[in-house]
């Protein structure tokens, strides 16, 4: 397991020493070959503890000391010395960024795309994070660790492992979880297959065949409390990049069908990544919620852009108000759809407000009109100006002459008339009426002047229209 605990060690002058003398020894030991292995990985444990700390211990991350910790990682038979080795090489690759460079000019990206291959546990915890660590500050060629070193089928082969232990008669064990260790390779080869697909966006047909297993993983897993831990955000983060409209016909090819929508049940995926969301947004504060929730936002809203009519109604049914919710002010009950524009409008969540909106926009086919008919003016409006899309001009009316089972709708609120309190407060007098039109014009006017939006003064268009008439000064 990889730290960056301070080493308990000794420091200074000593610690370098110690550094200094096992590599020495362990360098020598490459052309003399008297060392038993047992030794070998004693010598590769003492010099692991000493890497957990950049201080003192410079050896290791030079040339001559990487060149000799790759020997042993990728040409030694024996699994035990290799893995000390590649734990050396990880501690180093995440402590001091230049080793990775390092290790790429030394040739061993290659090595450890092939080594990949292995089905041991340990191999992939740490040929993934050496691989994935590699992704930053390198020039290391992935699309020829993809097209010639087989790196993708490597991954695609070990999420295939990962998901095997997601097959119905073990599913009771799944939930409960297997290792820690497994935990930990499941989430270093989906960090791995993020990087590779996000850097490498031309690289992600190559990973179409993990679809189904990430799904399956992820559907059968029991969704655990905060929701967005590892591995399950690492599996939506995955997901992200890949091919889910299938436009390479990867899945078709193998599976016969889209894994995002299978045919025993088209709407499961969906909903399972709408319970995650339903989960989190209760689980996190909203200063969590802004970065913490963005990646299920974005592959719901991915989801909902590909799928089957049948299944786009139904996502629309679980996100957006219902019927029932209109005997109050949208927003001001406890279902998903609630918490989710209350969201959309809180300063404490800057990101995920124009995330949300523009899913609830995407929901409503991206018709204006709709889009206030299902969330009311009051959550529409913002979103509608900022992106600069026209408000059609009968929305209003139209959605104030909507019913819900025959009762007309609040377009303001999107509450039902007949439910909404009578007003307590007395009508505005004339000279209210005036200051507020007045307050008005002068609001658009400084927003006009901002240059930021092309909006028409509501005042100034109903005077020219002949809406507003001028009463002489006794009226």
């Amino acid at each position: 397991m990889l730290s960056r605990i301070p080493s308990k060690a000794r420091g200074g002058k000593a610690k370098l020493e110690d550094v200094t003398r096992l590599l020495d020894e362990l360098k020598a030991d490459l052309s003399a070959k008297k060392l038993a292995p047992k030794r070998r990985k004693s010598l590769l444990e003492e010099l692991k503890v000493h890497g957990r700390a950049v201080e003192s211990a410079d050896p290791i991350f030079t040339k001559h000391g990487l060149e000799t910790l790759c020997h042993y990682a990728f040409d030694e038979a024996d699994a035990q010395v290799s893995q000390e080795a590649l734990r050396c090489i990880a501690n180093a690759l995440l402590l001091e960024p230049k080793t990775r460079q390092i290790v790429v000019d030394l040739g061993y990206a290659p090595n450890a795309a092939d080594k990949l291959k292995s089905e041991d546990i340990d191999d992939e915890f740490l040929l993934s994070r050496v691989l994935f660590l590699m992704t930053y500050d390198t020039n290391a060629d992935y699309d020829a660790l993809v097209q010639t070193n087989q790196l993708a089928e490597h991954i695609n082969l070990a999420m295939a492992r990962h998901a095997k232990r997601y097959s119905k008669s073990t599913r009771r064990a799944s939930q409960m979880h297997t290792s820690p260790m497994d935990l930990m390779a499941l989430s270093e080869t989906l960090k791995l297959l993020f990087n590779i697909t996000h850097f490498y966006p031309d690289l992600a047909e190559h990973f179409s065949k993990s679809i189904p297993h990430i799904f399956k993983i992820l559907y059968r897993r029991k969704i655990p409390n905060p929701p967005l831990q590892a591995p399950v955000n690492y599996l939506i983060n995955a997901l992200i990049n890949l091919d889910l409209e299938d436009k390479k016909g990867q899945q078709l090819k193998f599976l016969g069908m889209n894994a995002v929508f299978p045919k025993i049940d088209a709407k499961c995926n969906a909903e399972h990544l709408i319970n995650i969301l339903d989960n989190a947004i209760v689980a996190y504060s909203e200063r969590e919620l802004d970065d913490t929730i963005a990646p299920v936002l974005t592959l719901i809203r991915r989801v909902y852009e590909i799928a089957p009519d049948s299944v786009k109604r139904y996502m629309e049914w679980l996100l957006l108000p219902t019927d029932e919710e209109r005997t109050r002010p949208l927003g001001q009950s406890d279902t998903l759809s609630a918490r989710l524009l209350r969201l959309s409008t809180s300063a404490m969540t800057p990101s995920l407000r124009g995330s949300i909106s523009s899913m609830m926009f995407e929901l409503s086919g991206k018709d204006a009109s709709k889009f206030v008919q299902n969330v009311g003016y009051g959550f529409a409006s913002g979103f509608l100006l900022s992106n600069n899309i026209q408000m059609p001009e009968n929305a209003m009316e139209a959605h104030a002459t909507a019913e819900t089972d025959g009762i007309p709708v609040n377009p303001i609120t999107g509450q039902r008339l007949d439910a909404e309190e009578p007003s307590r407060e007395e009508p505005m007098t004339e000279e209210e009426k005036e200051r507020e039109a007045e307050r008005l014009f002068v609001l658009f006017e400084r927003l006009k002047a901002t240059g930021v939006v092309d909006v028409q003064n509501p005042v100034e268009e109903a005077y020219r229209s002949g809406r507003i008439q001028e009463l002489p000064d006794d009226s």
